[in-house]
């Protein structure tokens, strides 16, 4: 019985090749390096505010080891939890639970306008559809400190000034053109075939888009709110412009541990780590759509 060595695959065989072995330590050095960053504000979230200003920088976790942070061996720390129990002491349910409410909120508002709006373009293309794309996408060019003083006199003769509507008008605003621009390429990606098979089903536009347009590009309906929830999650000025007390979300949250003291290096970790989980866990459970989302269309 012959026997097939495991490697490169034999010229003209199917299937991929595999990387050279430089290529492929390179490409793990910069994911490391990537990386790195995560993993030291990871790190500084299990230190004490004393071992987190220690130089040189501290972290690889040492545990059962009580000594004092100048005491241990290089790079290392005693890690602890109490940076985490100092952060939900200080309240951080109700910020977490208003940035979940803006960001789901704001997304769906975004899917219910985009979606339409990006299947007219792609499918229904009128006189000046082109100039329409651009105006979408140059309401993006203008940084948001340049309109924040209008916005702010807007919210206030509104009464919306520390209210969570707010929130949900600026990030739909942000990420509505985003969402045309990236649905409507999605949707250019389906054959013309498929919307005439269905008109002669006698299917109207509402069930041609919802059920055979949409299950086609769920992959890239995947991304899209995913990108959308990132930007809305991680949006500062805003958020700190906008609110105060009642409406503050995390960045306000966090932006509570740089006082005229100094700045709490563990604590700020701590919640930064918090922030970042959601992100995390979403980006992983929906990787699979999202790979296949942000390639759609790149293969002919």
């Amino acid at each position: 019985m012959a026997v097939r060595a495991i490697g490169r695959a034999p010229a003209g065989a199917p299937g991929i090749e595999r990387a050279p072995i430089g290529i492929a330590i390179a490409g793990w050095l910069l994911a490391l390096i990537g990386f790195f960053p995560v993993l030291y504000l990871v790190a500084t979230s299990l230190k004490t505010e004393a071992a987190a200003v220690v130089l040189p920088p501290t972290f690889i976790p040492l545990p059962g080891v009580d000594l004092a942070p100048t005491e241990m061996p290089p790079f290392t720390f005693t890690p602890t939890f109490e940076q985490y129990q100092t952060i939900l002491d200080r309240g951080f349910g109700p910020f977490f639970a208003r940035s979940v409410l803006t960001v789901v909120g704001s997304t769906l508002i975004v899917l219910l306008l985009a979606v339409p709006c990006a299947y007219a373009l792609a499918f229904r293309m009128i006189v000046g559809w082109r100039d329409s794309l651009f105006f979408f996408i140059s309401t993006k060019f203008l940084p948001p400190v340049g309109i924040i003083v209008p916005i702010y006199i807007i919210m206030r003769d509104l009464q919306l000034l520390d209210n969570i509507a707010a929130l949900l008008i600026m990030y739909t605003a942000m990420n509505l053109p985003i969402a045309i621009w990236m649905l409507r390429s999605f949707f250019e990606e389906i054959p013309r075939d498929v919307l005439q098979a269905a008109q002669v089903d006698g299917a109207d536009v509402f069930t041609t888009m919802t059920r055979v347009i949409l299950p086609m590009v769920t992959p890239g309906l995947t991304a899209t709110i995913f990108i959308g929830m990132i930007f809305a999650w991680n949006e500062f000025f805003f958020a700190v412009s906008l609110t105060a007390t009642k409406a503050a979300t995390v960045p306000m949250f966090m932006i509570g541990f740089i006082t005229s003291e100094g700045l709490f290096w563990a604590k700020l970790a701590a919640a930064g780590t918090m922030a970042m989980l959601p992100v995390v866990i979403a980006g992983w459970a929906a990787q699979r759509q999202l790979v296949r989302g942000l390639s759609l269309g790149a293969v002919k």
